[in-house]
């Protein structure tokens, strides 16, 4: 089968898997169909194509293990791909090729970015005054849960922004990131900036108080993890805080957190499909990366031999970049037989991990959830969370949400011959468990999945305490990014969503409130449909919130940012981020819906919040928005 032809087949099952039943409107959605197809049979004309197909395809279809997938390699900068084939690891095939050749190949693969295309955008470069980092200044370092729980809570003394202080909250600056139409990554606010990366492969240290930019830093592909920072001595003028990320392709990047140097690099799995999309957990000078994947599209394509990437965690010394451990989370692939097409498939394989691992430093636990199986057999550890030793990675206990989830993008689709035998419904854990001390000194995690219901699960043991349906379900959930939690209060964002699949039942999106001791309901939020028709818009939360003292930050899919009462649910304060605002740079930039893990995060009285999901039919954007408490200023 030629590549265009298994590319259109792979591109129809992702666009009809994320897009073609967002619209009510059957005609609506096979419009939609129509028009992405024939911006992919435009794609597949470009001369990078045949070129591709007949110089590197070879390698990349699959049938070399450590060769990226053709899908992944979209998420490189064309000048990365360029650079690869000049002087990088692809040098020798290609010198085969003319500068032009290589060019057009980057192009073909990155399409509709193409070299070249990137602006040379003005940043506003720090003087020397707002250019140092302050090394006394967030020493307890930065990580994407707030606390090693993941609880998501940010307490007053360091995020300085009171519930009474709420309402007065004022755009102080912001930023537009160049060459970018999503923002998926959290910043870390340390040393007195803002860490974080972008679209565009780049990662920015801000200064917090007026955002002119410290350094940069040029991943090879586009960086949707929070930033994970080290601890450090504070005050310490010899301390190297590290900053820890990963990209699309599947490298993680170690930077000295105070210029922007490379310290260290590696690729955790050298599968072609994987990837890192969310932030690593840290204890103890130890790293936890999660790694995921892109081969549940590839499953789209026949001629693909489903599947074989393995979900994991993979566990790093922090400051030499040293691996200790890899935990799987499923047992190694073995052949199946073939598909309807003919071609060789493998199982078990899947079980991604899209979250952020939960460090439990009292009983050495690592906890994480898992998704579904890409490919049968179905295992009991998918759409599972998962306990492993935080020195060995090795399994302790795991519990299971729903049994038999084994799905990929050629389920429901004319091209299914490696859809598996019962196909389930795509219910992840795609949020990291909660771990809740209680008013009585025990502890409890929580979490929530994509089918909506929310377990108390027991940390010793794995064993379920109770369960509450939150949600009705779906691909975007459910309960899709995150939860928080404030006490024994925990805050339940929900999605509930009909793109890709319509659900039996009736959506609930919206945001709830339960007892971490008992599953009950404090509160309920349900969130009316105030779209109006608007494309790309969805009521309801798949991103992450964030609780402070008395309140939960809660970013909708519609772009509005609301604040809501920890006591009521009761909205104090709302701002639309889709609103064009002018940036520190002298040009415009707007937020969109908000989704992943780039939850809002508050350091010193200053609220930064990075808006544009951008992804599986959610409104894009490319905004950092920074708020202050209007005549209160940021804490010095």
């Amino acid at each position: 089968m030629k590549l265009g032809t298994t590319l259109l087949a792979a591109a129809a099952v992702l666009f009809s898997a994320a897009a073609l039943n967002a619209a009510d409107d059957e005609k609506s959605g096979k419009a939609l169909n129509e028009a992405f197809l024939a911006a992919e049979r435009a794609r597949e004309a470009m001369p990078g194509a045949a070129i591709y197909r007949e110089t590197c395809l070879g390698c990349h279809d699959g049938s070399v293990p450590k060769a990226p997938l053709t899908r992944m390699l979209g998420a490189m900068l064309p000048e990365a791909i360029v650079q690869t084939l000049r002087t990088g690891v692809m040098r020798d095939i290609g010198e085969t090729l003319s500068d032009d050749q290589r060019i057009a190949v980057a192009n073909y693969l990155t399409s509709p970015r193409k070299f070249g295309d990137a602006k040379a955008t003005a940043l506003r470069q720090c003087e020397a005054s707002h250019a140092r980092f302050d090394l006394d200044d967030g020493s307890e370092g930065a990580i994407w849960g707030q606390q090693p729980g993941n609880n998501r809570f940010i307490p007053a003394a360091q995020g300085g922004i009171s519930k009474d202080d709420i309402p007065r909250l004022k755009l102080k600056w912001a930023f537009g990131f160049p060459n970018a139409s999503r923002v998926r990554s959290q910043p870390a606010l340390v040393g007195g900036s803002a860490i974080m990366g972008s679209h565009d492969g780049r990662v920015y240290a801000l200064d917090r108080e007026t955002g002119c930019v410290r350094w940069t830093f040029a991943a090879s592909g586009e960086v949707q993890t929070g930033i994970l920072v080290t601890p450090w001595n504070k005050g310490d003028r010899n301390a190297q805080p590290i900053a820890i990320f990963g990209d699309g392709i599947g490298k993680v990047y170690a930077l000295d957190a105070r210029d922007g140097k490379l310290l260290w690099s590696a690729r955790p799995e050298e599968h072609g499909s994987a990837k890192i999309t969310a932030a690593a957990a840290y204890h103890d000078g130890m790293v936890y990366v999660p790694v995921s994947s892109g081969e549940i599209a590839a499953a789209g394509n026949p001629a693909y031999g489903c599947c074989t990437f393995r979900g994991q965690v993979v566990a790093y010394d922090a400051r030499t970049g040293r691996q200790v451990w890899k935990s799987f989370t499923v047992g190694t692939p073995v052949s199946q037989g073939h598909n309807s097409a003919g071609t060789e498939i493998f199982g078990p394989s899947g079980a991604p991990v899209w979250n952020t691992p939960t460090v439990d430093a009292k009983r050495g636990s690592l906890y994480f959830g898992t998704g579904e199986n890409y490919s049968d057999p179905a295992t009991e550890t998918s759409d599972a969370i998962i306990a492993v030793d935080l020195k060995t990675g090795k399994r302790k206990w795991h519990f299971q949400g729903l049994a038999g989830d084994a799905w990929n993008m050629s389920c429901g689709t004319s091209a299914n011959a490696n859809c598996p035998k019962k196909p389930g419904p795509d219910f992840d854990f795609a949020a990291p468990p909660v771990l809740v001390t209680l008013k009585d000194g025990s502890q409890i995690l929580v979490a929530g999945q994509k089918s909506g219901w929310v377990f108390g699960i027991s940390p010793d043991d794995g064993r379920l305490q109770w369960k509450r349906q939150v949600g009705r379900g779906g691909l975007l959930g459910g309960i899709h990014f995150s939860l928080a939690a404030e006490g024994e209060r925990v805050y339940v964002p929900v999605a509930d969503t009909d793109v890709g699949v319509k659900y039996p039942g009736d959506p609930r999106p919206g945001i709830y409130a339960l007892d971490a001791r008992t599953g009950e309901y404090l509160w309920e939020h349900p969130i009316a449909d105030t779209c109006g028709g608007k494309p790309l818009c969805h009521p309801g939360t798949s991103g992450s919130v964030t609780a402070g003292p008395g309140y939960v930050l809660n970013g909708s899919m519609e772009g509005l940012l609301r604040v809501h009462g920890g006591a009521t649910g009761k909205v104090i304060w709302q701002y639309d981020t889709t609103a064009p605002v002018m940036t520190v740079n002298g040009d415009t930039a707007k937020g969109g819906a908000f989704g992943g893990g780039a939850g809002p995060v508050m350091k010193d009285g200053l609220l930064f919040v990075s808006s544009g999901y951008g992804y599986a039919v959610q409104a894009p954007g490319n905004a950092l928005l920074v708020f202050e408490v209007d005549g209160k200023g940021a804490a010095k």
